[in-house]
């Protein structure tokens, strides 16, 4: 049951009548998009960057056969055929610094990502960025080897190989908020490639309201030789790992909101919106940051504040990972692409190519979203600042159990900025989501007490 409101009221909403999260019908747009994404495409991707050899930082940047430079060229001119092709509103470009000589830099270095943006359409969301990335570098066992073959395909042609096809799929379509692709270097090295990028992004003052890392999404098959190509995991982070708590950190610690940080948020979405989407796929939500003794590109726009996940496959084979391609005791150890499955990299993908349509066409996060606590009873009223999108339809409610991961309940209040929930706030936690008239949804705000 939908309940539209028109007074400036609160609105007293019952529990029996509540809604499945996510029960909105699917977007014609965005069934498009992901029917779109092709592993036979991302197979001849990742196979055109295993040509090159090696993809090392500090590889050959001269040769248009082998090494990190002619593989950044060619991502680049992809993914401006593909633009050209879909209407030419792909802006693509290099993004570059020198990295000076450090622990995994042997000389100062330049570190050149690629960057494809499509504009939004909606002025008034234009300045909201989603950014996917993967990194197109490489590595064998040494991490300084910078000669010998590192042909990456899972590790990460295959995240790259993703990037393109969802650039180039989304390309031809109009979002009202604005997507970055990103290509990224010097993941190897450190995370230098997207650290940079992010701190600008930073510096610059950039709206980046979520962030998605592909990095290792190749392979279905287990070191056991066990097949699972029905998961994968979305790593999110909760409260983050500084030394000072922000204001708003504090007050998710004081609330009991660990679980509802701005990353796992963002992943509740990507998992709700993936699923639908991609039917018989399962989004496991890892509630860390990454893998122990690992890290990822989301990982510098972590610190950066903002909200990033990291996509993985759901079991590794480490032969085929950061390995000389050699044959030991009859095992084939590389990273070679016979060992990626394309049909899964394609089912990443289109969780991906959903959960950023999903966000780039639905209004923005509410903001300054507040509940009541001044007084003791047993529903819970929630408050907000109202949206400024022109296509705004109302808000949601979502709610769940404190011993729950996932939105339980919902309930559409209209195009009003407070509402009342017949539920305790002792008992639950809440969220409030901003709808279009199309029915996209946005993220989900925690709410932050007021007396």
């Amino acid at each position: 049951m939908v309940r539209i409101l028109t007074a400036m009221t609160a609105a007293m909403l019952s529990a029996s009548v509540a809604a499945a999260p996510g029960a909105e019908p699917a977007q014609q747009q965005i069934r498009q998009v992901v029917a779109d994404i092709s592993p036979q495409r991302i197979e001849a991707h990742v196979r055109k960057l295993v040509s090159f050899e090696t993809r090392h930082t500090m590889s050959d940047t001269v040769s248009d056969t082998r090494g990190i430079g002619a593989a950044r060229r060619w991502i680049k001119a992809e993914l401006e055929r593909c633009g050209a092709q879909a209407g030419g509103r792909l802006q693509v470009a290099f993004d570059s610094h020198i990295a000076p000589v450090s622990k995994r830099i042997a000389r100062p270095t330049e570190i050149v990502n690629v960057v494809a943006t499509l504009p939004g359409s909606q002025p008034q969301s234009a300045g909201r960025i989603y950014v996917v990335s993967g990194h197109y570098d490489s590595r064998a066992t040494d991490v300084m080897d910078a000669q010998g073959n590192a042909p990456g395909a899972n590790d990460d042609a295959s995240g790259t190989a993703a990037v393109i096809e969802m650039a180039c799929a989304m390309a031809r379509y109009q979002f009202d908020a604005t997507l970055v692709f990103m290509a990224v270097a010097a993941e190897e090295q450190g995370l230098l490639g997207s650290g940079h990028w992010a701190q600008q992004a930073k510096l610059n003052k950039l709206n980046i309201a979520g962030m998605l890392n592909n990095d290792i999404i190749g392979s279905s098959r287990a070191d056991d030789g066990t097949v699972d190509g029905g998961q994968v995991r979305l790593f999110a982070e909760g409260i983050p790992a500084v030394k000072e708590m922000s204001d708003g950190v504090r007050a998710l610690v004081a609330t009991g909101g660990e679980n509802d940080s701005i990353s796992r948020q963002l992943a509740r979405h990507v998992k709700q919106v993936g699923e639908r989407y991609v039917p018989g796929f399962t989004v496991n939500v890892i509630q860390r940051a990454d893998r122990y003794l690992r890290g990822g590109d989301h990982m510098p726009f972590l610190a950066q504040g903002y909200a990033a996940l990291r996509f993985t496959e759901p079991h590794e084979d480490f032969a085929h990972q950061h390995q000389d391609v050699r044959v030991e005791n009859g095992l084939q150890y590389g990273d070679l692409p016979q060992f990626v499955d394309y049909d899964y990299v394609a089912k990443v993908a289109r969780v991906n190519a959903a959960a950023l349509a999903s966000l780039a066409l639905a209004p923005a996060a509410p903001f300054g979203v507040q509940v009541r606590t001044a007084q003791l009873e047993n529903a819970t009223m929630l408050l907000w600042q109202p949206n400024t999108e022109p296509d705004l339809a109302g808000y949601r409610i979502v709610w769940r159990a404190t011993t729950a991961d996932q939105w339980q309940g919902a309930q559409d209040v209209g195009n009003v900025t407070e509402a009342k929930v017949k539920l305790s706030k002792d008992n639950y936690f809440f969220g409030v989501q901003a709808i279009d008239r199309d029915g996209n949804v946005s993220v989900a705000t925690y709410p932050m007490p007021l007396r």
